[in-house]
């Protein structure tokens, strides 16, 4: 198979790890440092397993990395850049939804938050 096939066969394959909403939560959440499978359900109100089950499909494509201390496992970003690069992807968002100010302004909260998130791990 040709270089450019592979790259962007593989490319492919990372988008398609955010094409789910809560893989795209999770990420973010992990932006300021580990958390637990229980931190999570909490934070994006959903279940035990399905944080599991989101959680197993990004360590397949090993953008989280696991710490296991005694009975806790914590998971982080194997590439903390990551959850930037999502950032910067609000770009993308926002001048699609020009004509759509609802949506646009949720856009603009959700970026205050990451950024905010971001700029406190920083300090």
């Amino acid at each position: 198979m040709p270089t450019r096939a592979v790259v962007t066969e593989e490319l492919a394959n990372l988008f398609r790890v955010f094409s789910h909403p809560h893989r795209i939560q999770i990420i973010e959440e992990l932006r300021s440092g580990e958390h637990d499978v229980n931190e999570l359900e909490e934070v994006l109100g959903i279940s035990h397993s399905r944080v599991s089950q989101q959680l197993s499909s990004l360590r397949a494509h090993q953008l989280v990395k696991v710490r296991k201390e005694g009975r806790h496992v914590y998971y982080s970003l194997s590439q903390p850049d990551l959850a930037g690069w999502i950032l910067e992807g609000l770009e993308f968002i926002v001048q699609r939804l020009e004509q759509r100010h609802e949506l646009r302004s949720a856009v603009e909260e959700v970026r205050h938050l990451w950024q905010g998130e971001e700029n406190n791990d920083e300090k």
